[in-house]
């Protein structure tokens, strides 16, 4: 009855509000009874007062100011809220936008409350379920909240486990929900290729992006992910029409502007892929991705603040965001500030622990903070999870030679050639070339000619050790021509030295190197 009584101005006020007259639409909607018109009044005068809010902001400061203007409705919003939630009379919608009043005023817990009492009331609605998602920061949280038990419930559980970095899990619950009949769900395939992309597979999230691509052609969510991968891949030709593309399909959506920006970053056209990013954030200031990207494009141009801003405006907008934590301490070290950036790459570690690259990074921090010990467990770690840029046994080696540890030095570079040589992959010379040299002092050190010689013969491959390595091949020779021989008394330098133990450095046993089957 009351739906029917209100049904007129209702209709009115919705025709105002898909104009976004929000402050014309909450005008005639006053005095409603109904569930439906009082949801609509209320939410039109909040949008009306985000929309005020990004008015005010003025456009030549460009959208790194955006944050600091306040939404002057949300006060009366909550106290008149809060009225109705007390007295029980809200619907789930209503309780949803209570939830984001209380959330924009930085009121957490009651948010949280008040959302999970919505997801009870309404469980279809998922924009509550998105909201809880925001909020919740780890394993224990969720394990604390009573959630409706429905088919929704599923959903929600595995997209927080891929924010959480849980990709295991959740992997698992998408694939249960394929199994029981969501099969040629698109949402379901794109967020398995964003779990993959979470994990670093790029080969696996890069063919289920494509076979999404192939099923919805014109889908443009999750896209901006999918540039990612092919950023880091350096496909240009794919990238230049995954923008052409979605261009066509529709060019003011956030993610093709994330898209284009990807696409001009990896022609080097900082300017203009900053351009896209700000130009994203005009559509959706809230759009976690591009104030990332917008961040690493300003410390490409060598603007460290504008960069700091960004991040910081990414860490606002979702405190999981591991890259604005980890793009905040490169930030830092750029200013060389250590301190500062010790406590963002350890919050950029705990987000991500099995990453090496935020390890590695601590492990420098550490080393410029001239806390040793610690710098070499880091490495270690990075080395143990599964070192994705392979230098983690370079600085450690270096490490021990500061510290004069040459036994352990020449572990870690023997382990380290085997390393990029199992793997095949062609790396950057440089650093291949600094173990043979050090390896073939140590063995010259040791007077293991064989060994030293090898190593030497090696280092005459690479330009920049190619003099050394001459120069230590003449004096083993001489050494050799005045009969000296390998010293027998002297303990070959494979294994683990008793003393390690003591100096906090876990080290793996390593067998003898083959250099004879090792081929730059």
């Amino acid at each position: 009855q009351e739906d029917a009584r209100d049904l007129d101005a209702y209709m009115l006020a919705k025709s105002y509000f898909d104009l976004k007259e929000y402050d014309r639409a909450a005008y005639f909607l006053r005095g409603c009874k109904s569930q439906k018109a009082y949801f609509l009044y209320m939410y039109s005068r909040y949008l009306s007062g985000e929309k005020k809010k990004d008015d005010e902001t003025v456009d030549s400061l460009g959208p790194l100011e955006k944050g600091q203007v306040k939404n002057e409705a949300l006060r009366e919003l909550r106290v008149e809220l809060s009225k109705k939630h007390k007295a029980r009379e809200l619907d789930g919608f209503g309780l949803y936008l209570y939830g984001v009043v209380l959330r924009k005023l930085d009121l957490v817990k009651e948010a949280i409350d008040v959302f999970v009492e919505a997801a009870h009331v309404l469980p279809l609605h998922w924009g509550a379920w998105l909201e809880l998602c925001n909020l919740i920061t780890d394993k224990e949280m969720l394990k604390f909240l009573s959630l409706p038990d429905t088919w929704m419930k599923e959903f929600f559980l595995a997209h927080i486990y891929t924010e959480l970095q849980l990709i295991e899990e959740a992997l698992q619950k998408y694939q249960s929900l394929i199994d029981a009949g969501f099969s040629k769900s698109t949402y379901i395939i794109s967020q398995i290729a964003v779990a993959y992309h979470n994990i670093r597979d790029i080969d696996k999230a890069l063919s289920i992006f494509n076979e999404l691509r192939k099923q919805d052609p014109y889908r443009i969510e999750n896209m901006d992910t999918f540039s990612n991968l092919l950023y880091v891949r350096s496909m240009k030709p794919e990238l230049s029409y995954l923008a052409h593309n979605l261009c066509e399909i529709d060019k003011y959506r956030v993610e093709t502007c994330c898209v284009i920006g990807n696409y001009y970053s990896l022609r080097s056209q900082h300017e203009k892929a900053a351009l896209y990013f700000q130009r994203a954030l005009k559509l959706n200031p809230r759009y976690l991705g591009a104030w990332t990207l917008m961040g690493h494009e300003y410390m490409e141009m060598k603007n460290t603040s504008a960069a700091i801003q960004a991040y910081r405006h990414a860490i606002e907008v979702n405190k999981r965001d591991y890259r604005a934590w980890y793009g905040l301490g490169q930030t830092y070290e750029i200013l060389k500030m250590p301190f500062y950036c010790l406590y963002y790459y350890r919050r950029a570690h705990q987000l991500r622990p099995n990453d090496s690259r935020m390890l590695v990074a601590l492990g420098e921090c550490y080393e410029k903070l001239n806390q040793l010990v610690e710098a070499k467990k880091c490495y270690w770690r990075a080395y143990a999870v599964g070192d994705v840029e392979k230098m983690a046994l370079v600085k450690l080696a270096k490490l021990h030679e500061q510290l004069n540890e040459s036994e352990q030095a020449a572990q870690c570079y023997i382990k380290y050639i085997q390393d990029i040589y199992s793997c095949g992959e062609i790396v950057e010379h440089l650093e291949v070339s600094t173990a043979f040299r050090y390896l073939a002092q140590y063995y010259f050190k040791c007077k293991l000619w064989d060994e030293a010689s090898a190593c030497a013969q090696k280092c005459c491959a690479f330009n920049d050790t190619r003099e050394e390595g001459k120069a230590l091949l003449r004096q083993i020779l001489q050494l050799r021509n005045q009969g000296e021989t390998s010293s027998t008394d002297i303990a070959a330098p494979f294994f683990l030295p008793a003393s390690l133990s003591a100096n906090n450095t876990p080290t793996r046993r390593v067998s003898p190197l083959n250099l004879s089957s090792v081929t730059p």
